[in-house]
């Protein structure tokens, strides 16, 4: 009995060597491994709350985070989790949507600068909107004075056909064309002056518009809150 009591503590001593002796050698296998470039460890928590470790994604976490680990155990990266089709094709619209807006900012912060850079001030864009409808209305005015003239060809024309009032068809075939030549031409000018009315209408929204965010712009340029720029359009 007293043999054995004395075997005991030995025995202990024993296996606690063994222990410290293991753990050395398991420090020293990984300070190996990751000298000499071994695969990563992945890791993580599954469903049932277990802590996984392999050498390569585990299947239990697909649904989840995993852990990449450098073979000394420091985090390399993160992986996942795994999505179906679904959940991948709404999380790269919701990429797309991002990236869209992000550019859309971006355009809009270039078009701003771009409008400082034109428009430093009111009297500069009251300028230019004056020359640019100016210059519609020297060709509209030219469209004008062509209708005029046709005006004067058509009634010419006219008073040669006067004579054919009764049946139209025994006139000349010549002033049968040339009325119906001026006619054609009477229409043409007649859409193109609606063209220049139109255009004239879209320049004026443009500058209304670029007006108003001019106001904006300069405003915060000089400093006060954009709202009362605002309510000045």
């Amino acid at each position: 009995m007293i043999r054995a009591c004395i075997r005991h503590p030995g025995q202990q001593y024993s296996r606690l060597v063994a222990g410290l002796l293991l753990a050395a050698l398991s420090t020293a296998s990984l300070a190996q491994a990751a000298r000499s470039g071994a695969p990563e460890i992945y890791t993580c928590v599954d469903a049932k709350g277990r802590n996984l470790t392999s050498d390569r994604p585990i299947a239990e976490c697909l649904d989840r985070e995993q852990k990449m680990l450098n073979p000394s155990g420091t985090v390399k990266a993160k992986v996942g989790p795994n999505l179906t089709a679904q959940e991948r094709s709404a999380l790269e619209a919701k990429e797309k949507a991002e990236l869209e807006e992000r550019a859309r900012l971006n355009e809009e912060k270039r078009r701003d600068r771009a409008l400082l850079v034109r428009y430093p001030n009111k009297a500069v864009h009251d300028r230019e909107r004056a020359v640019a409808l100016a210059q519609i209305g020297v060709v509209r005015q030219a469209a004008v004075n062509r209708v005029d003239e046709l005006q004067r060809q058509r009634a010419a024309v006219l008073d040669e056909m006067e004579f054919y009032k009764k049946d139209p068809n025994k006139a000349p075939a010549s002033v049968r064309r040339q009325l119906e030549e001026v006619n054609a031409s009477l229409a043409v000018q007649a859409r193109f002056i609606a063209e220049q009315d139109a255009e004239v209408k879209r320049v004026t929204f443009r500058f209304e518009e670029e007006l108003f965010r001019l106001k904006q712009l300069w405003t915060l340029q000089a400093g006060v809150p954009a709202t009362s720029a605002s309510k000045t359009r």
